[in-house]
């Protein structure tokens, strides 16, 4: 894998050298863990959106990604990527047009909205687009070589994850007992599995002027799994009240749902700085264990 261009002029000469010449300002992201993101227009004045590898370990995220836009192609009332550049270097598709629903800044994190954040017209459309992406048949999904979980396994999966998490980062004490209790509570898991997309926040989803939900990006953790995953960003950046609103949309749009489905997302909320240390753990970065240790309430 080539060095990580570090420059605009590095960044023109690689998507130069994959055919794409570019003209005007880059507007660069440095935000992802994985990937480098700049957004730029062609010499012919198209938006496009480049995804630069910041080491060699994401690439096999990467092609599984493609795998996954490539089933996906078609099947929700939303847009997806379509990569037209994909190499070791780097990934490169048109840009879709709406904005995503936040974006941060990457020098001071100052978080923008591009949609009033009461807008009903985003609840509703993103529990139809929920709908559509958790009805896609597993059978489908696998065949599509696509990973996941039977629902008997989500919770050694995530036990698995709480120990290895907690033998070699350490997990605060209220935490542990907190995740402890849902590992050991069977009722609130759910008996199915549901293609999910993985990290679904408002970050990952575009959308129009009133705040409908039109394209999602970022695929890369999309698996077979608990649907609860999908709900708990939004519970985190809408909360309690929003999330209910969000769960009746999806059951009038014929979401599946069960009794315990919103304990299950609070649950899922309350595990992501797990999701974090097995992450912080496996690139073995410093900045990212120590934010880690953090999160984990042991710093």
């Amino acid at each position: 894998m080539a060095k990580f261009p570090a420059s605009e002029p590095e960044i023109r000469a690689l998507a130069a050298k994959h055919g794409l010449a570019l003209d005007g300002p880059l507007e660069i992201n440095d935000m992802g863990l994985d990937f480098r993101v700049v957004i730029a227009k062609s010499e012919r004045g198209a938006a496009w959106v480049l995804r630069i590898p910041r080491r060699a370990d994401v690439l096999p995220r990467a092609e599984y990604e493609a795998k996954v836009l490539a089933f996906l192609e078609g099947k929700l009332p939303a847009a997806v990527p379509e990569w037209r550049v994909f190499t070791p270097e780097l990934i490169a598709y048109p840009h879709l047009s709406d904005p995503t629903a936040l974006s941060f800044d990457p020098a001071t994190y100052a978080v923008t909205w591009h949609m009033d954040q009461n807008s009903p017209a985003y609840v509703t459309s993103l529990a139809r687009v929920l709908v559509a992406l958790h009805a896609l048949a597993p059978p489908a999904v696998r065949t599509a070589g696509l990973t996941g979980l039977e629902p008997d396994e989500f919770r050694g999966a995530f036990e698995k994850d709480f120990y290895r998490v907690r033998e070699t980062i350490g997990v605060g004490p209220e935490l542990a007992k907190r995740l402890q209790a849902w590992i050991d509570d069977e009722s609130s898991w759910p008996g199915f599995a549901t293609l999910v997309h993985g990290d679904l926040y408002a970050g990952h989803l575009l959308v129009d002027k009133q705040g409908g939900v039109t394209g999602i990006i970022d695929w890369t953790e999309a698996k077979l799994g608990d649907p609860a995953v999908d709900f708990a960003s939004h519970l985190q950046i809408f909360g309690r009240e929003s999330l209910e609103r969000l769960l009746r949309e999806y059951e009038r749009a014929g979401g599946r749902v069960w009794p315990r489905m919103p304990d299950q997302i609070e649950a899922r909320l309350a595990a992501a700085p797990i999701r974090y240390g097995v992450f912080a753990i496996e690139s073995g970065h410093a900045e990212h264990l120590a934010a880690a240790k953090t999160q984990l309430g042991v710093a």
